[in-house]
C-alpha cells in the first residue's frame, strides 16, 4: 500500500519501516501513528519477513509528538491519543518477529518511547535520547513512564523523566537504554547483521523467547517459571525442535521450517 509519512520496504527477509517526515523531524501525529500500525501489521503478517527494522529519515529517528497537534486537545481527546499510540507501540513490542530500532538521530518524547517499544535498539554515535515532556507541563503518554524504568531501573528513569534532560548515545548505552552504539554509516548494516544472526535460529524459538520475556515480566516469578516450562515442553512437539536437535547431533546447519 501507499504511505504518506513512511517508507516500507522488504528485502532479504527484513522489513524496513522508515518514518519519512524529515522537515518535521519525523514528529508523530495521528497519520504517522496510524501508518506505523499498518506497517507493523503488514510485516507481522508477511511470511517472507523474518525481522523488522524501524528507523527515521534525515536528522531524527522521531523527535517526539507534533506539539502543534497536541496543543489544542482537551482531557478526553488527549487520553484517546495516548491510548491510540500505546496500542500501536504495543504491536511492535508483541511482534513474534524481532524488531530493531535503528536510531539515527533525535529520539525524544514519543520517539524515545517508540524506540523502547522495539525489542533491541542500535544507535548511531550522534543519536540523542530523552523524555522532555515535563518541560512542557506534560508527561509521557506512549509508555515512557513504564518502559523506561523496566529498561534502565527506577532511579535512572526518574532522573530522565523529572529533569527532562537529553542524553547522548554513549550514556544511553551505559545505562542500558540501547544495545549498541556504532558509527552512523554502520547503523543499518549492524541492525541487519543482528537480524541475520537471529534469523539463523528457529523462528518458533525466537517468537517464544520474545513472548516469554514480554509476558513473564508482569508475572510473579513462580507463575513466569511455570509459563516457561509449558512453552519449553510445547516446542518439543514441533518439527523445528526435532530438526534443530538432529542437526546439532549430525554436525550440520539446521533447516528450520517454522512449524
Amino acid at each position: 500500500m501507499a504511505y504518506q509519512t513512511l517508507r516500507y520496504d522488504v528485502a532479504d527477509a527484513i522489513a524496513t519501516i522508515t518514518v519519512a517526515r524529515p522537515d518535521k523531524l519525523n514528529a508523530l501525529n495521528a497519520t504517522v501513528i496510524r501508518e506505523l500500525g499498518l506497517a507493523i501489521d503488514a510485516a507481522r503478517a508477511d511470511d517472507a519477513v523474518r525481522g523488522i527494522i524501524l528507523t527515521g529519515e534525515g536528522r531524527a529517528f522521531v523527535a517526539g509528538a507534533d506539539i502543534a497537534a497536541l496543543a489544542t486537545l482537551g482531557a478526553a481527546a488527549a487520553r484517546q491519543v495516548a491510548l491510540d499510540g500505546q496500542a500501536v507501540f504495543r504491536r511492535f513490542e508483541t511482534s513474534p518477529k524481532p524488531v530493531i530500532a535503528a536510531v539515527n538521530g533525535f529520539a525524544f518524547g514519543g520517539g524515545c518511547e517508540l524506540a523502547m517499544a522495539c525489542h533491541l535498539r542500535v544507535a548511531a554515535e550522534g543519536a540523542k535520547f530523552g523524555q522532555p515532556e515535563a518541560r512542557l507541563g506534560l508527561l509521557p503518554g506512549y509508555g515512557g513512564t513504564q518502559r523506561l524504568p523496566r529498561l534502565v531501573g527506577r532511579g535512572r528513569a526518574l532522573e530522565l523523566l523529572l529533569t527532562a534532560q537529553p542524553i547522548d548515545a554513549a550514556e544511553a548505552h551505559r545505562i542500558g537504554l540501547v544495545n549498541r552504539v556504532v558509527p552512523a554509516d554502520q547503523l543499518l548494516p549492524t541492525a541487519r547483521g543482528l537480524l541475520a544472526q537471529i534469523a539463523a535460529n528457529g523462528p518458533l524459538a525466537v517468537a517464544g523467547c520474545l513472548a516469554l520475556v514480554d509476558q513473564g515480566l508482569g508475572l510473579p516469578l513462580q507463575e513466569a517459571l511455570a509459563f516457561e516450562a509449558a512453552e519449553f515442553g510445547a516446542l518439543f512437539a514441533t518439527a523445528d525442535a526435532a530438526e534443530g536437535t538432529a542437526a546439532f547431533l549430525e554436525k550440520r546447519p539446521p533447516a528450520f521450517a517454522g512449524r
